[in-house]
């Protein structure tokens, strides 16, 4: 994967990773029955996610539908900020960056429906998954050839880390 040119300038600011879970980290779908709910997140999604975290980008999850299936996802790959509740996503990430002395032009947010869009406007880096809407696509910076919980996370995570000068660092750590 070459990083494009003109997206180098964004990518090599960014110092927090934000994204919507459903329907970026997951397909979208919701499996629910007998008092329980279940998502389906994709491995190299989080690997990734921990990959930036190893790499001094910290990572946080914005979600407008609280879940325990988020809440224990996001325990397991010890993800720095998880915010989930109904008030609008630019509040929240607000919040977030002011939490962890960022400004918007060093994040990315990776979102993927109407909830998403003032988030994705303001973002240094804006990206969205194959399968975003419409009105999400049209004002990102990139669009993910995977579909969301399909490892579009992880491209941009490695857009991030290549562009940054750490995928060499990542290789050489994971294939010696």
């Amino acid at each position: 994967m070459t990083v494009p040119e003109s997206l180098l300038p964004q990518l090599r600011s960014i110092r927090l990773f934000l994204c919507d879970v459903d329907g970026v980290l997951t397909d979208a779908s919701v499996f629910m029955g007998g008092g329980s709910e279940f998502k389906r997140f994709n491995i190299r999604d989080g690997l990734g996610l921990r990959l930036l975290q190893s790499a001094g980008i910290r990572v946080g999850w914005v979600s407008a539908r609280p879940s325990p299936a988020t809440t224990e996802r996001a325990a397991d790959l010890k993800v720095d900020f998880l915010h989930q509740s109904s008030e609008p996503k630019v509040q929240a990430i607000a919040a977030i960056l002011e939490r962890a002395g960022v400004d918007w032009n060093e994040a990315v947010y990776m979102g993927d429906d109407v909830v998403d869009l003032g988030a994705l406007k303001r973002a240094g880096f804006a990206a969205v998954p194959a399968d975003a809407i419409p009105e999400a696509r049209a004002i990102a910076h990139y669009v993910t050839v995977a579909n969301g919980g399909h490892g579009a996370v992880r491209e941009v995570v490695d857009l991030v880390l290549r562009a940054q000068g750490h995928w060499e660092g990542v290789l050489t750590k994971f294939a010696s």
